[in-house]
């Protein structure tokens, strides 16, 4: 740490004062034992080994006839010099110290403290950096969210905004009695009540999202046999699927495939892939669920053979509110959730869910660990 001319000026101040004080101070304690000496001489004269310093002492001769006393004298002051010193340059690297930490928390994360510093000085700072490090970090994750929730309601707010607009115009036709017959009345109410459903789907959707977002979302963990639970899901789809001229199939080697998870939620995770890939895979002709296993994991793939999406759009698949085609996602009514949702319920069973389109095949592929959760 380089030290200002002001603060070098102190120190060597404090070291003269320093030796002059104990220089003051050896020679009070001389003045003392020539005083005590010369009320008591025979008694100090007949301790062996201190005769010839008594002596000395009543010559006034101690200064330059006892050199052993003298080095005595000076090791202890440049001891004590040295001391106070240190413990000045020590002050002074606090104050440094502090001082930058003010000028951090004026709102220069960016700045660090000088590494001239030894000892616990240079643990104390790399213990500031590590705190100003962990602040910061804190601070963008709470700005992160607080966009992430501003970003929510404005996509909530659109996307509710827009059914809303309709039924409240084909309402207020019905108010107004606006419709020339029986039909278009009919027609008006069916409209609203389509909006009105919309709503309701992007509701429930958002209601989900946040609740699964949650890391303290309880899990109803249950023993079951994945391979039958898939195979039932694809059979509750066949009826759609042949009405699209698509085939669903479970696709593994193993008879079976018994783990522990929450049933009900990933039954929403197939669901919402399987809904996918019946509304986005129009063109295609099969929906394949592929499952293998390791000895740590289940592995799930749903793919289909309908076009495939562009990269730009599989980096943002799981993006909440994101539809890759705006004009297919208004056709079908999705809301932009259900594979928020799918990922999140996924997290919440510590494990991994990934899209891939490529060779003609859009592969979501799901690993679930196989351990206890």
């Amino acid at each position: 740490m380089n030290l200002s001319r002001r603060e070098k000026g102190k120190m060597i101040l404090e070291a003269f004062i320093t030796i002059g004080l104990m220089l003051l101070s050896y020679y009070a304690v001389h003045m003392i034992l020539k005083r005590v000496v010369l009320i008591f001489p025979e008694s100090f004269k007949s301790i062996w080994g201190i005769g010839d310093v008594i002596v000395n002492i009543e010559g006034n001769q101690v200064f330059t006839s006892t050199p052993p006393f003298l080095i005595l004298v000076l090791i202890l002051t440049g001891a004590v010099t040295y001391w106070r010193l240190k413990r000045r340059y020590r002050q002074y690297q606090l104050t440094h110290i502090i001082n930058e930490l003010h000028y951090i928390a004026e709102g220069h994360y960016e700045h660090r403290i000088s590494h001239d510093y030894r000892g616990d000085m240079s643990r104390v700072v790399d213990s500031i950096h590590v705190l100003v490090d962990s602040t910061v970090r804190a601070m963008e994750e709470e700005r992160m969210i607080e966009q992430s929730k501003d970003e929510l309601i404005t996509n909530v707010s659109h996307d509710i905004r827009t059914p809303l607009t309709s039924i409240i115009g084909y309402l207020g036709l019905i108010e107004e009695g606006r419709y020339h017959n029986q039909e278009e009345l009919l027609k008006y109410t069916k409209t609203a009540y389509q909006k009105a459903k919309q709503m309701k789907v992007l509701v429930d959707d958002l209601f989900e999202y946040t609740r699964v977002r949650q890391k303290t979302t309880p899990l109803n963990l249950v023993y079951f046999d994945m391979i039958q639970m898939l195979e039932q899901i694809a059979a509750d789809f066949e009826l759609e699927a042949s009405k699209q001229e698509m085939t669903i199939e479970v696709v593994s080697a193993l008879p079976s495939l018994y783990m522990e998870a929450d049933t009900e939620k990933l039954v929403r995770v197939f669901n919402n892939l399987l809904s996918n890939a019946l509304k986005y895979g129009k063109d295609g002709k099969q929906i394949l669920i592929e499952v293998e296993k390791t000895d740590e994991e289940a592995i799930i793939n749903v793919k289909n053979d309908g076009p495939e999406i562009s990269p730009k759009a599989l980096n943002h698949l799981f993006d909440r509110f994101y539809r890759a085609d705006e004009s297919r996602s208004q056709e079908t009514g999705g809301t932009g959730l259900g594979l928020a949702i799918a990922q999140s319920i996924i997290q919440l069973h510590k494990g991994d869910i990934s899209a891939r389109s490529q060779s003609g095949w859009t592969s979501f592929i799901i690993r679930l660990p196989l351990n206890e959760i």
